[in-house]
C-alpha cells in the first residue's frame, strides 16, 4: 500500500492543517491545490497533481507533487489511483444503480453512493485521499453538499477531503471551515478565460500582468494561518458574504455542528477570541452548546441567599477584573447572591463560570441596544433559570428589562447608566434589604467556583467532596486529607490534575473514559493503534481517565475532539498523569 505521511498540525472545528511527508518537517501543508495539466504553483500551495484517464468510466490518478513518504522512497509520490465508476446525478438520489467506485487508497465517492453503497462502512477501509466526485451538483441542492461532507469527515477522518470544482479564492476559508482539505483551479481558470479573476473578495475584472495563481496563493496562506490561530470561523463569515449560496451553506453547516456532540472545544488557548462582529455569529455552534448548558444543566452554588441579582457585562474578561465590576461589588457589599451577568450573545454567565470557554473569551461590539433575538434569548433562558432555582427575589442591575409571574422583580437602574452614583446606592440598598445570609469566605467563595467549573467540564463535581483550598491566588491549590489533588490554572480557565486525583475521580466517574488495548505499554500519546474505544463525545481540551484491562492507569488530556478518534493518525490525546 501507498504511503501518504500526513499530522494534525493545528485544527478548528472541521478543518485540519495537515502536514504533508515527514512530520517533523512537512514538504507540504493543507489546505492545499491539486492541479492539473498546463497549471502550476509551488509545492507549499499546491501538494497534489491530478489527471484523467477519460476513458467510461473515467480513471483517476492523485500523485504527490514531493516525497510525501520518505520513509519509503526520495522521489515524488504517493501515486493514488482509482476508477470513479459511473455516478447518477444526486437528483435521483433514491435510485440505487450505476458501477461503485473502487475502494483502496483514493476513493471516489458521490452522494448516491453515500446513500446506497453499503462497502463504505467496512472498517477496513481507510483511504489517504476521498473525492466528492457530484460536489458541483451538490452545492446547488440545498443542505446536501455540507451533509456529504459532515458524512465524510466523520466516517474518514483521517483522509483528506477534495470537492473539484467549488473551490475558490472566495471560498476557500469557508469550505476548509466545513472540513474541505483540497481545492483546484477549474472556477479560476473559467472566470480567466471570460477576462474576470477570482480574488478573495468574489470575481471581478482582470488587471494587467495578473494571474489566478497570485490570489489563490494569497487565500491559503490566509485560511492556514486563520486555522494555527483560531480564527478560521470569523474568516469563514466574513468570506462568506461573497455569494447568498455560501451564506446559506454556512448557516446549515453550523445548524448541523449545534446538533452534533464531540465537534467542539471545551478548553481553549489563553489568546483565542470568539469574535461575534455579525449577525450570524450570534447563532455559532459554540453559543448554541453554551445556551443549552446554562439553560438546561447549570445549578447555582447551594447555600446561597435565593436572591438572584443580574449585572451586565463588562468590555474586559473576566467581568471580575473590570472596573465596572469593581463597582458592583463595593456597592453590593455582599457576595452571597447569585451573581448573573447578562450579556449577548451568551445569553447569561453566571459568575462562578465567567473565566471557562467561551464567556471568558468573546469580543462582541457594543452599542448599549438590544434587537429582538438578543432580548428573547435572555428572557429564555432567565425564564429556564428561574424555573430550575427557587428564587425569592430578583435585584436587576442589568438594564435589560425582565418580568417574571411569580418572582418580585426590582429594577435598581431605573433607567441610569449602571455606574451613576445613584444606581449603584439603589443596588447597595436593595441587597441589604433582601440579603439575609451571611457573607461567604473566600475559601466557601472559591469551592463554589470550582465545583461549578467542575459540573461544566467533568461529569459531576462529586471528586471535590471534602476538599480545602490552599495556595495563593490565582494558583489555588485543592486537597483532600493534606494531599494534593488538583490546581486551579488560570490560563485553562481549569484545572491541573495530580495523580492523588486518579482513584477519587475512577471511583467518582467524573470523568469520561477511554479504553487502550490490552498488552500494550502506554508511554506518551494516545493514538489510533493502542487505542480500543473512546467515549463519542469527547471534546478538545478535555482530561479523560485512561483505561486498560478494566483498571485506571492515568489521565489523558484530548487534543482532538471525537469526530476525528475514528480514524485521524498521530495523537488524538496526551499523556497527563500516569499511575
Amino acid at each position: 500500500m501507498a504511503g501518504l505521511g500526513r499530522t494534525v498540525k493545528a485544527r478548528q472545528r472541521m478543518a485540519r492543517l495537515w502536514g504533508l511527508g515527514d512530520r517533523n518537517v512537512p514538504s507540504s501543508w493543507t489546505p492545499g491545490l491539486v492541479l492539473t495539466a498546463g497549471e502550476d504553483a509551488d509545492i507549499s500551495i499546491a501538494p497534489f497533481e491530478s489527471k484523467s484517464d477519460g476513458g467510461i468510466p473515467s480513471r483517476l490518478t492523485i500523485s504527490g507533487r514531493a516525497a510525501f513518504a520518505p520513509w519509503e522512497s526520495s522521489e515524488p509520490g504517493p501515486i493514488l489511483s482509482a476508477s470513479i465508476g459511473h455516478v447518477l446525478p444526486p437528483s435521483l438520489e433514491e435510485a440505487d444503480a450505476g458501477e461503485v467506485a473502487q475502494k483502496g487508497e483514493l476513493l471516489a465517492l458521490s452522494w448516491q453512493a453515500l446513500n446506497h453503497d453499503a462497502q463504505l462502512m467496512n472498517p477496513d477501509l481507510n483511504p489517504h485521499i476521498v473525492v466528492l466526485t457530484d460536489a458541483l451538483q451538490l452545492a446547488n441542492r440545498p443542505g446536501k453538499l455540507v451533509e456529504a461532507i459532515q458524512i465524510i469527515k466523520r466516517r474518514f477522518s483521517g483522509s483528506l477531503l477534495w470537492c473539484p470544482g467549488i473551490g475558490g479564492p472566495d471560498n476557500c476559508a469557508v469550505y476548509s471551515y466545513f472540513g474541505v482539505d483540497l481545492f483546484d483551479m477549474t472556477r479560476s481558470k473559467q472566470a480567466e478565460s471570460h477576462g474576470a479573476v477570482l480574488t478573495n473578495y468574489g470575481p471581478r475584472l482582470l488587471e494587467d500582468n495578473e494571474g489566478p495563481s497570485d490570489h489563490w496563493t494569497t487565500a491559503i496562506m490566509e485560511t492556514r494561518r486563520a486555522i494555527r490561530d483560531g480564527r478560521l470561523a470569523q474568516l469563514a463569515r466574513s468570506q462568506s458574504l461573497n455569494s447568498p449560496r455560501l451564506v446559506e451553506h454556512l448557516r446549515r453547516h453550523d445548524l448541523m455542528m449545534a446538533k452534533q456532540q464531540g465537534v467542539l472545544a471545551q478548553i481553549v488557548n489563553e489568546k483565542t477570541t470568539l469574535r461575534i462582529h455579525s449577525a450570524d455569529a450570534h447563532d455559532d455552534p459554540i453559543i448554541s452548546d453554551w445556551v443549552s448548558y446554562i439553560s438546561n444543566d447549570y445549578r447555582g452554588p447551594e447555600e446561597l441567599d435565593d436572591v438572584l441579582v443580574l449585572l451586565p457585562c463588562s468590555a474586559r474578561k473576566p467581568y471580575s477584573f473590570s472596573r465596572t465590576h469593581r463597582s458592583f461589588r463595593r456597592a453590593m457589599n455582599h457576595n452571597a447572591a447569585h451573581e448573573v451577568i447578562v450579556t449577548s450573545p451568551l445569553g447569561l454567565v453566571p459568575r462562578e463560570l465567567e473565566e471557562c470557554w467561551p464567556a471568558g473569551h468573546y469580543d462582541i461590539p457594543v452599542t448599549g441596544d438590544w434587537n429582538r433575538d438578543e432580548v428573547a434569548r435572555v428572557t429564555q433562558m432567565l425564564d429556564s433559570l428561574c424555573a430550575n432555582h427557587n428564587f425569592r427575589v430578583i435585584i436587576n442591575h442589568s438594564g435589560l428589562e425582565y418580568t417574571h409571574r411569580s418572582i418580585e422583580v426590582v429594577d435598581t437602574r431605573q433607567g441610569e447608566h449602571g455606574t451613576s452614583n445613584s444606581a449603584l446606592e439603589r443596588l447597595g440598598e436593595v441587597v441589604l434589604e433582601h440579603l439575609t445570609v451571611k457573607r461567604r469566605n473566600g475559601e466557601k467563595m472559591n469551592m463554589d467556583k470550582f465545583r461549578a467549573v467542575a459540573n461544566f467540564h467533568y461529569l459531576n463535581d462529586n471528586w471535590l467532596e471534602g476538599c480545602i483550598v490552599k495556595g495563593r491566588i490565582p494558583r489555588w491549590k485543592l486537597f483532600v486529607d493534606n494531599e494534593q489533588i488538583a490546581m486551579w490554572a488560570p490560563e485553562r480557565a481549569g484545572f491541573s490534575l495530580s495523580k492523588a486525583s486518579i482513584p477519587i475521580l475512577d471511583r467518582e466517574n467524573s470523568l469520561k473514559r477511554i479504553t487502550l488495548k490490552a498488552g500494550i505499554k502506554w508511554k506518551g500519546d494516545v493514538n489510533l493503534t493502542i487505542l480500543e474505544s473512546y467515549d463519542k463525545t469527547i471534546k478538545s481540551g478535555e482530561d479523560l481517565l485512561v483505561m486498560q484491562d478494566a483498571q485506571c492507569i492515568g489521565l489523558a488530556r484530548a487534543q482532538a475532539p471525537a469526530w476525528e478518534w475514528a480514524g485521524a493518525p498521530g495523537r488524538l490525546a496526551k499523556m497527563h498523569q500516569r499511575r
